[in-house]
């Protein structure tokens, strides 16, 4: 087992995924139906051919390779995260010529020098994550096209009282014991539970993303243990 190595604090998660960026993929294949979640939730972006797609927090790359996986006729990905240690890992993973990788934050892609406009943006596992959610989804609206197509795959389980109990459960009983024990990191692993408790629930998200301009707006489900705490959230911009 590794030293422990805590977050130096709350708001240092860049830091925080550099450190676990070695181990992460190897915790998702522990983690029964990720691989396969992420291709639902690329498969309901409902993408045209030869599309054009962002990926933000695209971490090590797998939801990106979930996108060329389901789409392997798109034009071209962009996948964006704040940590150079996911980017780094990614890297190694994805085709040259066919993904972009842009270190950058998520709230405003375009800060980083992301343009669009693209055909759909998917963001696994990172709205709940950035400082501003409303701000984020404001600038992910002004880079799609009118008419294209976001999905956010996120966990959400502020709406049930069994669910939160059944993914605090999890969390306590496998994922921080395994993470700790496979990075040596600890403070990254309460955020995760922490982070996930304290997001939205599902119809306070779908109301956010209707606020922000998105229609279409809704909700649907994974399945396995994660169903009804894993969703995908889908929206798109009005067509001009």
């Amino acid at each position: 087992m590794a030293a422990s190595q805590p977050l130096a604090a709350e708001t240092d998660l860049e830091g925080g995924f550099d450190r676990i960026a070695k181990g992460y993929d190897f915790l998702t294949q522990m983690n029964p139906g990720y691989r396969k979640h992420l291709r639902w939730s690329a498969r309901r972006l409902c993408l045209p051919p030869g599309a054009r797609v962002l990926d933000l927090c695209c971490g090590s790359g797998l939801s990106t390779q979930a996108l060329l996986d389901v789409y392997p006729d798109l034009d071209h990905v962009v996948g964006l995260d704040a940590s150079a240690g996911m980017l780094a890992r990614a890297a190694r993973r994805l085709p040259k010529g066919k993904v972009t990788l842009v270190h950058g934050d998520a709230t405003d892609p375009a800060a980083a020098g992301v343009e669009g406009p693209f055909d759909g943006v998917m963001m696994a596992y990172g709205i709940r994550n950035v400082p501003d959610r409303d701000a984020c989804l404001e600038n992910i609206l002004a880079l799609l096209r009118p008419g294209g197509r976001v999905a956010f795959h996120e966990y959400s389980v502020a709406d049930s009282v069994v669910q939160k109990a059944l993914w605090n459960a999890v969390c306590f009983g496998v994922i921080a014991p395994s993470g700790i024990a496979l990075t040596g990191v600890v403070d990254i692993w309460e955020y995760l539970r922490r982070s996930v408790n304290e997001f939205d629930g599902v119809k306070a998200f779908c109301a956010r993303l209707e606020r922000a301009g998105f229609v279409g707006v809704e909700e649907r489900p994974t399945d396995g243990w994660q169903a009804h705490i894993l969703h995908t959230f889908i929206g798109r911009r009005p067509a001009e």
